[in-house]
């Protein structure tokens, strides 16, 4: 009896998304000329994310008392599923290709919507771990993105442990959020050369600095410095003393002035 009675009560709230009468916030979702417009309620979306309060915080409302919000980087059909959640607690996945659940848990990070994102997060590496492996370095990516995929985050660096070349040579691993990179160098399990990690590293960094000039012998002091500021949360994790003598004269001594002055004299 309990269960039925919270059933009708979900779907009174869900309902609601169907008055014409009191709400008080119009959400246009998509790009023109795609482009829907969903009613809601300020009470419902200030209480259920913390996206949504800020959101109208900053918000002055019409000559009719409304609120208007846009969001054109989501699409219609994965805000339909989103703010059905936020009033009705009730999400399906099963129906619903992986890389559409994936973004799905995306847009969850990106309105605070913690326990939906955990709840996809679960589904996907317990029933779609084949897709995560296939599409390994978008994931690896996008998961650092947001504290909230501490799971996903886990369960990707046990991988690049194991397989580093997986994230190293991706095309994506110039895009990478500094602090994937940070959590990825920082493990001592790595199954990678040092060096290797080193050059990778500067890899990284210098894709971060566009402007630098392609060859280092021509940077300036304030090229090293650049760079410097780039990799400073880095260059503190790598494992210098692993690496040869005959490979810190070659590729880690061109760029001894983004180290500290101790390092700096190897």
């Amino acid at each position: 009896m309990t269960t039925k009675i919270i059933e009708k009560l979900l779907n009174d709230y869900i309902e609601l998304l169907n008055d014409e009468e009191d709400f008080n916030v119009i959400i246009n979702v998509g790009k023109i000329p795609d482009v829907k417009t969903f009613k809601a309620h300020s009470v419902i979306l200030r209480y259920r994310s913390l996206y949504f309060r800020n959101e109208l915080a900053n918000i002055n409302k019409d000559e009719d008392n409304i609120k208007t919000i846009k969001l054109n980087h989501v699409s219609i059909q994965k805000f339909d599923i989103i703010i059905k959640y936020i009033y009705g607690g009730v999400i399906l996945l099963d129906n619903l290709d992986v890389p559409f659940i994936f973004e799905l848990m995306i847009i969850a990070c990106e309105f605070f919507l913690e326990e939906l994102a955990k709840y996809i997060e679960g589904y996907l590496i317990e029933t779609k771990a084949h897709w995560l492996r296939l599409h390994f370095a978008h994931v690896y990516q996008e998961s650092f993105k947001s504290n909230i995929l501490q799971e996903l985050q886990k369960w990707s660096n046990d991988i690049v442990a194991k397989y580093p070349n997986k994230i190293f040579d991706s095309e994506e691993f110039t895009l990478l959020h500094e602090n994937a990179l940070v959590s990825l160098v920082g493990r001592d399990d790595l199954q990678m050369e040092e060096i290797k990690i080193w050059k990778y590293v500067i890899k990284w960094g210098i894709a971060q600095n566009p402007d630098l000039p392609t060859d280092s012998k021509d940077w300036t002091h304030e090229n090293f410095l650049s760079l410097k500021t780039t990799l400073q949360n880095c260059l503190p994790l790598i494992r210098y003393f692993q690496i040869s003598s005959d490979d810190i004269y070659d590729h880690v001594h061109p760029y001894k002035k983004i180290l500290e002055k101790a390092l700096g004299k190897m």
